[in-house]
């Protein structure tokens, strides 16, 4: 196995392993969302991990830095920010801990089979990466370091995170390799998907029969109602009684502390205040004189950015620098930067790193929004939040106060809980009953059960107590005689249409034209499964696509509309086009990289359950009390 120790800057005659293509993700993937949280301390600096898989610790600080950029991304992609208690309650915290699990599960393996990468390898991989080079586009030992330092780690601890990923990389491949599904998946598919379909189809309704629907005679009615019965009783009815408080009923009550918003109004100073920016592209050369002439190149048409950026090697992933404020830049290159009034190319500029052109793509104006307009929405987050602390912070006293034997009614006059009452069954959804929480209850309850605090998803409480089942019932006639009478005549009138469609089925099977049948028909060509036919019956097309060549078929949809359906050709797919063999090796990879992704996902739960999670609750409680939200309760 190979040593660990520092890597030194890599000489050009160093070859790049066979391994080398597939790591330089992982490097990439390391740096966006591993360096963003190395250094971060401990809860209270006394705990170290919040649990093992075999002998591998999950760090407190992974779980932390895991679910931070989980609620980071749902805030970005919601535009709006997500608090502990959403993020708690949709499961984020379950996610993160289930996928570090995973991680130190494979971590644990790879130890235990003593899978590791040299030096070499390692080296490779650290001059693939972009934030690791200098303007030449060469690994640069200071660029490297720099960059580790500004993050709070060094590179023997970095190198041997990247190793330990590259071992489980290795692990993976030996895992994967093979798997591969032959083209008969692939071609089947795509001739299931390809295939079209030419037909004609004609609306069979109520208006085409001959013959009214007369109304039903009582003994008809009474034979229908007890026939059907099950139809039309009464869903069970679960009596219930519940106190509840949740943020909404006491956010009126929450003084609003001036000085705290405005600490959160300072706290978010880079949401709402946004210096004026550029989006920039940066390009590094050797020395002035070739920047120059890459620069005379630019101007005089010969070349574009885009040119010289593929001819160095890289993307333009690689020189992207987003956006950048003025403080983010030197002050000799904010001064020419920031001088391009429109997007354009800066003129060679020197760095520390260098001679540099960059390319502005675009000139984003400074922002403010003051904190007067942003009152609104800081108090309704302050208020919120304030009503959710107070409530768990009632929590015990509530819990206590149930355990000593007082009813809901009780609990309602000596805390701030509000008593109320539903009738609840499958389908109810107002008021208590719009949480998930309090529909799984109410579905669990017994008439034995005492009453227990529990949580609602927006950090309210409630307890319930099942007073009375009312079993489904089956009311007299009397009390539904027209509800009755309407699902007679509507069964009778879908009876009279399938009569009405089958004879006219056979008709058009034996040649019989559909015009000839006075029936408005549609021609459909060429249709696929997946396109949409207005005014169709739902599962038309679908069952169009079951039938043999020239078949016909009634199809019978809700609500009395009905189709008749003869098809008239079936076009297979063409697969020896360019672009039916690109689909159909891009339909092979995709089920071969799906195979092999179960395949891996099902081992890592084999080898996670061969050595065990250990979960320490505590640790992880604390560590969610330094998102603001307490630890009450476990993942």
């Amino acid at each position: 196995m190979a040593k660990k120790s520092d890597i030194k800057a890599p000489s050009s005659s160093m070859r790049r392993g066979s391994t080398g293509k597939v790591f330089v993700w992982i490097i990439l993937v390391l740096l966006i969302l591993g360096l963003a949280g190395f250094g971060a301390g401990g809860v209270g600096g006394s705990i170290a991990s919040i649990g093992k898989v075999g002998d591998t610790e999950i760090s407190v600080a992974e779980f932390q830095r895991g679910l931070q950029q989980e609620m980071s991304f749902e805030t970005q992609r919601r535009g709006s920010a997500v608090t502990l208690a959403q993020a708690r309650q949709e499961g984020m915290d379950q996610r993160v801990l289930e996928r570090l699990a995973g991680v130190a599960a494979l971590s644990e393996e790879t130890k235990k089979n003593f899978l590791s990468v040299g030096d070499g390898e390692v080296a490779n991989q650290l001059r693939s990466v972009p934030a690791f080079q200098g303007p030449d586009g060469q690994f640069s030992r200071d660029s490297y370091e720099f960059a580790l330092r500004q993050n709070g780690t060094n590179p023997a601890d970095f190198e041997d995170g990247l190793r330990l990923t590259a071992a489980r990389t290795l692990l993976q491949q030996s895992v994967t390799a093979g798997l591969t599904v032959g083209n008969t998946y692939a071609n089947t598919l795509y001739n299931f998907l390809g295939e079209q379909r030419s037909f004609r189809w004609a609306i069979v309704d109520e208006s085409l029969l001959t013959e009214d629907i007369p109304a039903p005679t009582e003994e008809q009615l009474q034979s229908f109602y007890e026939t059907n019965g099950d139809q039309f009783r009464t869903a069970e009815l679960r009596k219930i009684t519940y106190a509840w408080l949740t943020p909404e009923m006491i956010v009126d009550q929450v003084d609003v502390d001036e000085a705290e918003l405005r600490q959160r109004y300072e706290q978010r100073a880079s949401q709402y205040i946004q210096p004026e920016r550029r989006l920039l592209e940066r390009l590094g050369f050797a020395d002035q004189a070739a920047a120059e002439a890459a620069k005379a190149q630019l101007d005089a048409g010969e070349v574009t950015f885009d040119d010289l950026v593929t001819e160095r090697g890289l993307t333009l992933q690689d020189v992207d620098q987003g956006e950048v404020a003025r403080s983010g830049l030197d002050a000799a290159v904010a001064e020419v930067v920031f001088g391009l009034t429109e997007p354009g190319l800066t003129e060679p500029v020197q760095t520390s790193l260098g001679p540099v052109i960059y390319r502005v793509n675009a000139v984003l104006e400074a922002t403010t929004v003051e904190f007067e307009d942003a009152r609104g929405e800081l108090t309704d987050e302050y208020t919120t939040d304030r009503a959710q602390r107070d409530i768990l912070e009632q929590l015990d006293a509530v819990d206590d106060l149930l355990v000593g034997g007082a009813t809901l009614e009780e609990l309602a006059d000596e805390t701030d809980m509000q008593l109320g009452t539903v009738d609840f069954s499958n389908g109810v959804s107002e008021g208590i009953a719009g949480y998930e929480t309090f529909r799984t209850e109410a579905m669990r309850l017994t008439t034995s059960d005492f009453p227990e605090v529990q949580e609602l998803s927006d950090g309210g409480i409630y307890a319930a107590r099942l007073d009375e089942i009312i079993p489904p019932t089956l009311p007299p006639l009397e009390d539904i005689r027209e509800i009755v009478a309407s699902a007679w005549r509507a069964d009778q009138t879908e009876q009279a249409l399938l009569a009405l469609g089958t004879d006219l089925q056979e008709k058009v099977s034996n040649g019989t034209r559909m015009a000839s049948l006075d029936l408005a028909a549609t021609a459909e060509i060429d249709l696929s499964r997946t396109d949409f036919i207005d005014g169709a019956p739902i599962g038309m097309l679908a069952e169009v696509f079951d039938l043999e060549e020239d078949g016909v078929t009634f199809v019978q949809g809700p609500n009395g509309v009905s189709a008749l359906v003869e098809l008239t050709n079936i076009s297979a797919p063409d697969t020896t086009t360019p672009e039916a063999q690109a689909v159909l090796t891009q339909l092979n990879a995709a089920a071969s990289e799906g195979l092999a992704g179960d395949v891996f996902q099902l081992f890592g739960s084999a080898v996670q359950n061969q050595y065990g999670l250990t979960l320490d609750q505590a640790a992880v409680n604390a560590v969610l009390s330094q998102f603001g939200g307490g630890g009450h309760g476990g993942i």
